[in-house]
């Protein structure tokens, strides 16, 4: 048996460019619309409402060009109003061709903002589509506060219906404009419009204020419409509209059903709509958040080694995405090696052990450890190595004032007496060494010669990456490298050169002078 084809419509240029502070420029219209309709592959989108501004005008006759060049027009719907002529007149000057109708869906509406009675507004509406039909314009027609209209006065909405069922209307669309439905009602009342009006092309516009869109339109479409609203990263007025992606998901792993959306473009579609709203995509988000195809205990990462026993049908490369194994404190050896087999490196036990215990105690610093800084760890733990601490730092303070210099506070133990100084310098690690320098020479000790300074960042640009400061030192005629590593620059090359320190005052300095200094 063929499953039932479900006809999604994309808003994310009209209803979604609600969302507050969302305002499309009328290149990034054109650039959406094109990777909805041509890498998304939507059924349909609606662009805008009529008569809003000069530039809105301007923007959607771009869109409409683009639409008509490449044979898209039909596909290209705009809001419009009970208004005369008004708004088929400014879809016709934009170059549109489909007039989504907003009508009043229930008696409340009608009669207290409209003022006006049930058969005032329907014959309204009757001119407004007669007058489109003679101009070419095609009608989908939207019952305004339908959800509301069936709680409350369902045989107005029949009123409308029995009225308009058979004009030139393409679609009924029925809205929860204010996101009031359970999905129980929509289940119910869906089904009723359904058995009512069989022959009728239904859509279910879901709004999001009870966190309960994407339930709604899994009931909806369970009744029977043909097709739903969406946007992309669910945009929209106040809560939001329901999310394109799980909306896809749900249809089709729950629904069992299918719609012509490519799903492999849905994760990089997202990401340019948050580019251009400005509006961050919650990294719990389903299908399109940062993590919801991470996983982060350990045990599951073992699940996964083990006959994938923490799958399900989500599957990221579906969504043009990968699936990967957080580093934190959470962290098993399955994680580990499953971030290392990614990377292409091969450990020892012991190695691997080493790298475990060493995120679990990074992992305390910040939440994820990512794959990037995995190398900077392996590589600190193997070129560290452990040093018997006999020079310890038991505290340190640095500030940094606008206008004045850096200064450092020092505090540290040589086998058991502890020392402090405070020195200024020309930058916060600068003056650290300065404080360290004036402790070693009140104890006239030699002090080694710092001769490089390297800090590497791992890729991807995260302000809160790990740092890792390499530092090359010369020392009683031998040149030598240090490492530290950690999420603040001058932390980490504190941590290097407590390991210089130390291996100084143990006397572990590699005999190997691998660097020949002039």
């Amino acid at each position: 048996m063929e499953k039932r084809k479900i006809e999604i419509m994309d808003t994310t240029l009209r209803d979604g460019e609600q969302t507050s502070g969302v305002s499309f420029a009328g290149q990034e219209k054109v650039s959406i619309a094109r990777l909805l309709l041509e890498e998304l592959k939507v059924d349909r989108i609606e662009v805008a409402s009529a008569r809003v501004s000069e530039g809105e005008f301007k923007s959607i006759r771009k869109v409409a060009q683009w639409a008509k060049n490449r044979g898209y027009l039909d596909k290209i719907e705009v809001l419009g109003f009970i208004d005369g002529t008004a708004s088929v007149d400014w879809i016709i000057n934009t170059g549109c061709r489909v007039m989504n109708l907003l009508c009043k869906g229930s008696l409340r509406h009608c009669r207290e903002q409209l003022r006006k009675t049930p058969e005032e507004h329907l014959e309204d509406i009757k001119q407004v589509i007669s007058y489109a039909q003679r101009k070419g314009v095609d009608v989908n027609l939207y019952l305004e506060d339908w959800s509301n209209g069936m709680r409350h006065s369902e045989e107005y909405v029949y009123l409308i219906m029995d009225n308009l069922k058979d004009l030139p209307i393409r679609r009924f669309m029925l809205p929860d404009t204010l996101g009031i439905l359970t999905p129980d009602e929509t289940a119910d009342f869906c089904t009723r419009m359904i058995r009512r009006y069989p022959d009728v092309h239904f859509d279910f516009h879901a709004h999001n204020d009870y966190d309960l869109a994407v339930a709604n339109v899994f009931e909806a479409v369970k009744a029977g419409v043909k097709g739903v609203h969406v946007t992309v990263n669910g945009l929209g007025e106040r809560a939001g509209n329901a999310p394109l992606s799980s909306v896809i998901a749900v249809i089709e792993d729950h629904l069992k059903m299918k719609t012509n959306v490519r799903e492999k473009s849905i994760y990089h579609v997202s990401k340019i709509v948050e580019s251009y709203s400005g509006i961050r995509i919650p990294a719990n988000k389903p299908v399109i958040g940062d993590n919801v195809f991470t996983q982060v205990a350990g045990v599951h990462a073992d699940g996964d080694k083990k006959n994938n026993l923490y799958f399900n049908d989500l599957l990221p490369e579906r969504f043009g995405r990968s699936r990967e194994y957080a580093l934190g404190k959470t962290s098993g050896k399955a994680n580990i090696m499953k971030n290392l087999e990614a990377l292409g490196i091969d450990l020892d036990e012991e190695t691997t052990k080493k790298v475990t215990a060493r995120i679990i105690e990074l992992g305390d610093k910040k939440e994820i450890v990512t794959p990037d800084e995995l190398p900077y760890i392996i590589s600190d733990i193997l070129k560290n190595g452990t040093e018997n601490q006999v020079i310890q730092l038991l505290n340190y303070s640095l500030t940094l004032t606008n206008g004045l210099r850096p200064t450092a506070t020092v505090k540290i133990a040589i086998k058991g007496e502890v020392y402090e100084q405070t020195a200024a310098g020309d930058g916060q690690y600068h003056a650290f060494s300065k404080a360290m320098y004036k402790i070693y020479r009140s104890l006239n000790k030699p002090i080694p010669e710092l001769l490089d300074y390297m800090v590497v960042i791992p890729p991807g640009g995260k302000t809160n990456a790990y740092v890792q400061t390499i530092i090359t030192w010369r020392f009683e005629g031998k040149t030598f490298k240090t490492r530290g590593l950690d999420v603040d620059q001058t932390a980490a090359a504190i941590k290097a050169t407590m390991k210089m320190l130390n291996m100084i005052e143990n006397k572990t300095i590699p005999t190997f002078n691998y660097m020949q200094l002039p």
